[in-house]
């Protein structure tokens, strides 16, 4: 009996084994892991090496914008949400520097260490530095009451002058006479079209500034012969005219401050530089652009570009105004002038200004900044002979932001 047991327990046994492999086939296949590729790097094979940011990193310095304040951790604290945080305000000074040589042309090739700036007779430690030309944020302002001789040449060379931006500079209009008028916004300049130059044009006066008298002249009421005759005929009354150039750089200047920082801000000046009857005066309109790194470049015409004339007027006479102050302007913003009486030479001054205020070193520094807004000087030496430096001679610090507690 115990036999045959064994033979039933043995021949079960062999049937399972045989079922085995059936059943095996029967079992749908397991999801298999898809393997990891290869690293095959960001870019196709092939593709060119990105270009190197020229830049320092962020962490060790700041982009090259106007005074920005940042936040610094305090030596010593650590950040927790029980230890107190401070914010120290750190203003980032930019410091734009054109270099010439004898002849005056622009000298490229300089490295950092041939650059020492000051502030207030102290040497500062470069934090930023570039040769790269900047993209231009520009706001150009015409002075459109000009003799009709001189302003048909300006109206002429208009689109010369436009054409002197590049693709990555964008353009703004002003006009001013007796008033400031904006003729167009901010926009790329190649978007600056014939007909918004067509309505900055303007004819003219037909005649020269009003004669103040002299031996040669008669008597005169409101600019006009008198009779001898007529009561107070020979108290000379001139009629009153203004010239608000202080005005114009102003609204220009304010609108310039709300444009991107990553760009270089310039002026854009064509006019003979009278000013006479603006509301704002030179030193608050030169403190407002000082304290936004804003340059204004000029190109003198009419009477400041003759030589001699424009010397005398440069000689301020109390209670008529200036004669030009345009060269005041660009002495002081580290900008650029030149004075240019025909068309061509107009329409080539043109192109010479922008270069110049593209292609400049940029050099900056960081500083602590204080309550004292007080006018803070800056020299800028360069340590190699027979070069001439060009840089602003200082600048208005923004405020310090006040010192906040983390909250508990």
């Amino acid at each position: 009996m115990a036999g045959l047991k064994w033979a039933i327990r043995t021949v079960m046994c062999l049937l399972v084994l045989a079922a085995v492999p059936v059943i095996a086939q029967e079992v749908p296949d397991a999801p298999r892991p898809k393997p990891t590729p290869e690293a095959t790097g960001q870019f196709p094979e092939g593709a060119p090496q990105a270009p190197k940011n020229p830049h320092p990193e962020p962490s060790s310095s700041p982009s090259p914008n106007l005074p920005d304040q940042q936040s610094a951790k305090v030596d010593g604290l650590e950040n927790s949400r029980n230890a107190p945080m401070f914010s120290i305000s750190v203003t980032f000074v930019q410091v734009p520097v054109i270099v010439k040589d004898k002849a005056g042309r622009l000298v490229p090739g300089l490295v950092p260490n041939d650059f020492t700036v000051y502030e207030d007779g102290v040497p500062q430690r470069l934090r930023f530095f570039t040769s790269d030309p900047f993209p231009l944020s520009a706001a150009v302002v015409v002075d459109t009451d000009l003799p009709t001789g001189t302003m048909k040449k300006v109206n002429e060379t208009l689109p010369a002058l436009i054409g002197a931006f590049t693709e990555y500079d964008e353009v703004a209009l002003y006009r001013y006479g007796h008033t400031v008028q904006q003729i167009a916004g901010f926009a790329g300049a190649a978007n600056v079209s014939s007909s918004t130059l067509t309505k900055i044009k303007r004819p003219g006066r037909d005649s020269g500034p009003p004669m103040m008298g002299g031996p040669m002249s008669g008597p005169s009421i409101n600019g006009h012969p008198a009779d001898p005759g007529t009561p107070n005929a020979g108290m000379q009354t001139p009629v009153q005219q203004s010239y608000v150039l202080n005005d114009a750089i102003l609204r220009a200047a304010q609108d310039l401050s709300k444009r991107d920082r990553t760009r270089r801000r310039i002026i854009f000046v064509v006019s003979d530089g009278r000013e006479l009857g603006s509301t704002a005066n030179y030193e608050e309109v030169k403190k407002l652009l000082l304290a936004n790194n804003i340059a204004v470049y000029a190109l003198g015409v009419d009477t400041a570009a003759i030589p001699i004339y424009d010397r005398l007027n440069r000689i301020r006479v109390p209670g008529f105004g200036y004669g030009n102050i345009l060269p005041k302007y660009v002495s002081d913003t580290a900008g650029e002038m030149f004075a240019e009486f025909d068309r061509q030479s107009i329409e080539q001054a043109y192109t010479k200004i922008t270069d110049v205020a593209r292609n400049q070193y940029t050099l900056g520094y960081t500083t602590r900044a204080t309550l004292a807004a007080g006018f803070r000087a800056i020299e800028v030496k360069v340590h190699r002979a027979n070069l001439n430096v060009l840089a602003k001679a200082g600048y208005y610090p923004l405020p310090p932001q006040p010192k906040t507690k983390a909250p508990e």
